[in-house]
């Protein structure tokens, strides 16, 4: 029997290692790296133009920030930037002579070239508008480390109550508690997704839906929300990431549920906009009433002070204020069926005292077990969803991660409750030959192709799988870059772009471009990705073809998929290191993007000293032997 309470202590000192770790290396980045090195990593902003400020409609005083400085190709670059997120901002003067202004702001909405900031006061707004060359850079965000100690500590510390049960019940061997009523029929459904959705319904306390890549995990998990909101007035839905939130959201506001997003939406769109709770605020008939309260009350602040008169009249408009604002607050409320939100935003204070009898955790797998316990607090009962064979929770501390920081809420409850799991079984992502490598490593071989994809490609007579070695490949070492020691191989990413020129020539590329085929290339390293990007930016064979190739690392291609996948693997020394290619996770996510064709680039004399890796090789031979 594992001790909850020691677990949990032991936890928050594995959180702390990780928090220190953040720390320093945020220090040391901030003192190392020049403003142009941060600007690629999408840390900073620089030079930026400082836009209106005004009150949004929580009543924050936000200023709008630009981006500025931007080429045609940088335009597009992804940066880091996202609501909640602190920020601090500084300004130039000489060539290395940068100045931090003494405050920090939250980011309240980000696009990919324009930040509403949400500012401490009009002061801060003069400071940084009235100087030349101003910039922003992310803060090290301290919060969300704060919100997860706060978890385990009331997690730990609980008696006598729900979280007590669900904490005791999670790291142990129970028995789970279902409902006993016949199970429902799902036509739209397969019969392991059919099953999934009625362990969830049956469920009442916890049950895990094990979605392997391709097998319709957010189907099944948009079904079970369906079904549940049938029986429950509302429900609670969490990710680690926005962008996994707006996914599921998405998908609930097409089966006509009313999402209500807490956060702001990743995937910026008119309608993801209007399901946040600030829009629906301002949206709200009562709210230019509101607006109109809001600024008598700068107006009477202003002025005059002292005096009786004042004092009442400035009472008197907080308290119609504070009363309008929970009249509209509780209008939306009444509405929202689903509230939507990351697993930090939970402790968003316009969620402060709410209950819900069912918590939904999509991509539980990549999220850290404190995170999953911010959101736990509010609930009777527990659904998690996603695939621990994939993506891990982001641990950078490597202490940390071998002390078992890494070790998900998800991973302990599949172990010690296997009851609660239901497998999804049948994928419809995949031609069968590249999902079977997956299958038999990662799920024992039990997750099998449905008929209609199980044959898909898009040449006759061509394997689905290729791997090319790059170990006689001239000039094919890997090399350290940066003060990070990134790891970058020049001549395969070359080999990498031709590879794909030479696929495009025999598919035709006529066909690509009618047949609207997409790619992605992916690389596990950040810098081998910035210098494939580059080559794709430089190559007149792709210029036509740009907007239908996607580079980037593996955590950035999750719960994607493209008709062709290329994947570039970097490592190749004298003595078999492979770093976090070790990872099989990673492995696992990045040989599954592909629908159709996926090709592979390494050095096998390097990597196949691993089992894994030799195991593939040696399966992807197999099959052009075949």
């Amino acid at each position: 029997m594992v001790s909850p309470t020691l677990e949990l202590t032991r936890q928050r000192q594995l959180l702390q290692l990780e928090w220190d770790h953040e720390r320093e290396e945020f220090r040391r980045l901030t003192e190392a790296i020049g403003i142009e090195r941060k600007v690629r990593r999408g840390d900073c902003w620089y030079p930026i133009a400082v836009g209106r400020s005004y009150y949004n409609s929580l009543n924050q005083l936000v200023v709008e920030i630009h981006r500025g400085g931007l080429t045609d190709d940088e335009e597009a670059q992804d940066h880091n930037f996202e609501y909640g997120r602190q920020v601090m901002f500084f300004r130039k003067s000489g060539m290395d002579d940068i100045t931090y202004y003494g405050f920090t702001a939250t980011v309240s909405y980000a696009e990919s070239t324009r930040m509403v900031v949400i500012m401490p006061d009009e002061a801060t707004i003069a400071a940084i508008a009235q100087a030349d060359l101003v910039g922003v850079q992310l803060a090290l965000d301290e919060t969300t480390y704060l919100l997860m100690m706060d978890a385990l500590n009331r997690v730990a510390g609980a008696k006598g109550n729900r979280l007590a049960e669900l904490r005791d019940m999670f790291y142990n061997p129970s028995p789970t508690q279902k409902f006993t009523f016949d199970p429902m029929r799902f036509p739209w459904l397969n019969a392991t997704q059919e099953r999934a959705v009625n362990e969830v319904l049956w469920a009442k306390d916890v049950a895990v839906v094990h979605g392997p890549p391709g097998t319709g995990k957010t189907t099944t998990l948009v079904e079970a929300i369906y079904e549940t909101l049938r029986r429950e007035n509302q429900v609670l839905v969490c990710a680690q990431s926005n962008m996994a939130v707006d996914w599921i959201s998405e998908r609930l506001m097409e089966r006509g549920v009313d999402v209500l997003r807490i956060g702001n939406p990743t995937r910026v769109t008119d309608q993801m906009l209007a399901q946040t709770y600030e829009r629906r605020f301002e949206a709200h008939p009562d709210y230019p009433q509101l607006w109109s309260m809001r600024k008598a009350l700068r107006e009477v602040r202003s002025g005059r002070r002292g005096s009786d008169a004042y004092h009442q009249k400035v009472e008197r408009l907080k308290e119609r204020i504070t009363e309008l604002e929970l009249c509209i607050h509780n209008d939306i409320f009444g509405q929202a069926r689903v509230f939507a939100c990351t697993l930090a935003g939970s402790a968003s204070r316009v969620l402060d005292g709410m209950k819900f009898a069912t918590l939904f955790i999509d991509e539980a797998a990549q999220a850290l077990e404190a995170a999953c316990w911010i959101a736990i607090r509010k609930a009777g009962r527990v659904i998690l969803a996603g695939d621990h064979c994939q993506l891990p929770p982001t641990v950078k501390s490597v202490e940390a991660m071998r002390g078992g920081l890494g070790l998900t809420l998800m991973e302990r409850i599949v172990a010690s409750n296997p009851q609660v799991v239901t497998l999804l079984k049948v994928q419809y992502r995949m031609n069968d030959e590249i999902m079977r490598f997956s299958s038999e490593w990662f799920y024992h071989g039990q997750v099998e192709s449905a008929p209609e994809v199980k044959h898909r490609g898009i040449l006759d007579l061509d394997t689905p799988i290729t791997w090319i070695d790059t170990s006689q490949l001239e000039g094919s070492e890997e090399e350290t870059v940066g003060e990070n020691g990134g790891r970058i191989n020049r001549a395969e990413a070359q080999l990498t772009m031709a590879t794909l020129e030479q696929y495009f020539e025999r598919v035709g590329r006529r066909r690509v471009l009618e047949e609207r085929l997409d790619v992605g290339i992916i690389s596990p390293y950040r810098a081998q990705v910035q210098y494939l990007r580059r080559l794709l930016r430089h190559s007149d064979y792709f210029k036509p073809l740009r907007h239908s190739i996607a580079v980037n690392t593996v955590d950035g291609f999750q719960g994607q998929e493209r008709d062709i996948i290329v994947i570039s693997l970097v490592r190749a020394n004298a003595t078999g290191q492979i770093g976090f290619l070790r990872d099989l996770r990673r492995m696992n996510v990045a040989i599954t993007r592909a629908r159709m064709k996926l090709i592979i680039l390494g050095d096998t004399a390097t990597l196949t000293r691993h089992p894994f890796y030799a195991r593939l090789y040696g399966y992807i031979q197999q099959l052009h032997r075949s």
